[in-house]
C-alpha cells in the first residue's frame, strides 16, 4: 500500500532526532557525506524536505530556475535555524508529517536510511536498521532510473547479492556485503565499497557521491 511506508520513514526521523540529541555543537559541523555540506546542512536538508508538498516543490523549483541543486540550497538555507539546537527543535516538529513532493513514496524512506548514514558516518555513528527499511529502500533504488536519483542502469550490469539478508538483484558480476552497504553503493556513496566483495564492485565505484 502507498501509505504503509509512512511508518518507517517516523522511526528513522526518531532515531536520527535521537542520535543528534548526543552531538555537542563541533559536532554539527563536521563534513557530511554529502560534498559541500555539513552535519547541519543535512539536517536542514532533512527538516525542508519533510515539509515538502507537491505545489510547494513545484513552486520552489520554479523559483530556482529549474536548477535542482539550487533549490536543495534554498531549502537548506529556509529550514537551518540560528543553532543546532533550532534546526534540531524544527525536525522534531515535523518528523511525523506525511506530506512529500511529487516523488513516490519510497523515495522518502530511501532519503531518511541514506542521509541518515550520511550523517552518522563522519560522526562514527552505527544504527542497526529495520531490515524492511533498507530491502524496500535498495529495491527502489535498483527499479529506478539514474535521471531520477536511482541505480536501474548500474544495477543492470550486475549482480547484487546481500550476505545479512534474502536478497539478490541483477544480473552480471556479483557485488556481496551487507544491504546498508549495497544501498550505500548504488546511490554513490564511495565509502561503503570497502564493506563489498567481488568482480562487480569496480562498477560500483563509478557512481559518485551525492545528495
Amino acid at each position: 500500500m502507498r501509505n504503509d511506508v509512512w511508518p518507517l520513514v517516523h522511526a528513522e526521523r526518531a532515531a536520527l532526532i535521537d542520535d543528534l540529541e548526543r552531538l555537542d555543537t563541533a559536532q554539527w559541523e563536521t563534513p557530511s557525506l554529502c560534498e559541500g555540506w555539513t552535519v547541519h546542512d543535512l539536517v536542514a536538508h532533512r527538516v525542508d524536505t519533510a515539509m515538502a508538498t507537491r505545489l510547494g516543490f513545484v513552486l520552489d523549483m520554479a523559483r530556482a530556475r529549474f536548477d535542482f541543486d539550487r533549490q536543495n540550497a534554498l531549502g537548506v538555507a529556509r529550514a537551518r535555524g540560528a543553532t543546532p539546537r533550532e534546526t534540531l527543535q524544527r525536525l522534531r516538529e515535523v518528523a511525523t508529517r506525511t506530506t512529500a513532493p511529487p516523488a513516490p513514496r519510497d523515495t522518502r524512506l530511501v532519503e531518511e536510511v541514506v542521509h541518515g548514514e550520511d550523517i552518522r558516518r563522519p560522526l562514527g555513528l552505527t544504527r542497526e536498521y529495520p531490515v524492511q527499511a533498507v530491502l524496500r529502500s535498495l529495491r527502489y533504488q535498483a527499479r529506478t532510473t539514474a535521471s531520477f536519483g536511482g541505480a536501474r542502469e548500474v544495477v543492470a550490469r550486475v549482480r547484487l547479492a546481500a550476505t545479512d539478508a534474502d536478497l539478490e538483484l541483477g544480473d552480471g558480476p556479483e557485488v556481496s556485503g551487507p544491504a546498508l552497504a549495497l544501498l550505500l553503493a548504488i546511490s554513490g556513496r564511495r565509502v561503503a565499497l570497502d564493506e563489498l566483495d567481488g568482480p562487480g564492485v569496480d562498477c560500483l565505484a563509478q557512481r559518485r557521491d551525492g545528495r
